[in-house]
C-alpha cells in the first residue's frame, strides 16, 4: 500500500489487466461492502487478479475480486469472493451495458482505492490482447530496461 498525494490511499492494483487487454475507458464506481470487508481492505488484504465486472438486471457487480477474512470480526466475518455491487449511475450503467454488448470488450477493475474514506474502484472496458501483442509489450519493455542500464553505466 502506498499514499499518494491527492487524498487516495491505493489498496491494490491489476497489475495483469494491464499486461492481459488493450485499456479504453475508464471510470471510477463506488463498492458496496460490509464493515469486516472495510477492516481487512485498511489492512491492504485484497486481490483483483481475477476479478471481472458485470452487468445484469440493470445494477453491475464486481466477481472473483478476493478480500480476505478480517480475523478479529469471529462468525460474522464475510465470504473472500463473493459477488459485490458497484454504486453506478443509471445513465453510466446503460452506457457500459450498451458498449458490452460489442464483441471482445469486457468490464475489468484495474485500481481499488481509499478516496475521502470511502472505497472506490477503477474499472476499464478492456479488449483482450493476441499472443503476438503480449510478445511485444515483453520485448519493448526488456529493450527499454537495457536503455536505462547502459545510461546509468
Amino acid at each position: 500500500m502506498k499514499k499518494e498525494t491527492s487524498g487516495i490511499k491505493i489498496i491494490a492494483k491489476n497489475k495483469k489487466a494491464f499486461f492481459e487487454y488493450h485499456l479504453e475507458d475508464k471510470l471510477e464506481a463506488g463498492i458496496s461492502l460490509t464493515g469486516s470487508e472495510v477492516k481487512s481492505l485498511r489492512d491492504g488484504q485484497a486481490s483483483l487478479a481475477d476479478a471481472y465486472g458485470l452487468i445484469k438486471g440493470g445494477e453491475a457487480f464486481l466477481l472473483h475480486a478476493h478480500i480476505a477474512q478480517y480475523p478479529p470480526s469471529s462468525i460474522f466475518n464475510h465470504e473472500p469472493r463473493r459477488q459485490r455491487k458497484l454504486l453506478l449511475h443509471k445513465k453510466e450503467i446503460l452506457k457500459l451495458e450498451s458498449k458490452l454488448s460489442q464483441k471482445g470488450l469486457t468490464l475489468v477493475p484495474t485500481m481499488m482505492y481509499f478516496k475521502s474514506g470511502r472505497v472506490k474502484l477503477e474499472l476499464a472496458l478492456a479488449k483482450g490482447k493476441k499472443q503476438y501483442d503480449k510478445r511485444e509489450a515483453i520485448k519493448k519493455r526488456e529493450t527499454d530496461r537495457d536503455i536505462a542500464r547502459r545510461f546509468r553505466k
